[in-house]
C-alpha cells in the first residue's frame, strides 16, 4: 500500500499484530496493494523529511497466492458485518436485563455469570 497517502493508516497491537487499511476503505486488496489509479491518492504532508524511529511500520507480509483475493477480503468482512447487528443486540439485551428496577436487577449485575 501507498504509506505515503494520508488516507493510509497503520497500527501495531501488543501481540506484534498490525493493520494496515484505507481509512477510506478504497483499497479493496489491502494490506498488500492500493488501486494504482485511486483517485483518493493525497500525499501525506505532515511528516515529510521527519526521521523515524524504532515505531516505523512492520514490512508488509507476503501477499498470498492465487486468484480472487479481493473478493476472498470483501467475503470475510461480509461475514463479520453480518454478525454485528446480532452481537449487539445481544449486548444490548444483557445490559436491559442487569439494568432491571429492584433488588433482583441489581444482583443480577453484581453476581451475573462471566462467559
Amino acid at each position: 500500500m501507498r504509506q505515503d497517502c494520508k488516507n493510509f493508516e497503520s497500527r501495531t497491537y501488543r501481540n506484534g499484530e498490525t493493520v494496515r487499511k484505507c481509512n477510506l476503505d478504497l483499497a479493496p486488496e489491502a494490506p498488500w496493494r492500493c488501486p494504482d489509479d485511486c483517485a483518493a491518492y493525497e500525499r501525506r504532508m505532515a511528516d515529510v523529511n521527519w526521521s523515524h524511529g524504532t515505531l516505523v511500520t512492520p514490512p508488509t507480509p507476503d501477499e498470498p497466492g492465487g486468484e480472487g483475493i479481493a473478493e476472498l477480503l470483501d467475503e470475510a468482512e461480509n461475514i463479520i458485518n453480518s454478525a454485528g447487528p446480532e452481537i449487539l443486540a445481544e449486548v444490548h439485551e444483557q445490559r436491559r436485563r442487569d439494568e432491571k428496577p429492584g433488588p433482583l436487577g441489581r444482583l443480577r449485575a453484581r453476581f451475573r455469570r462471566k462467559r
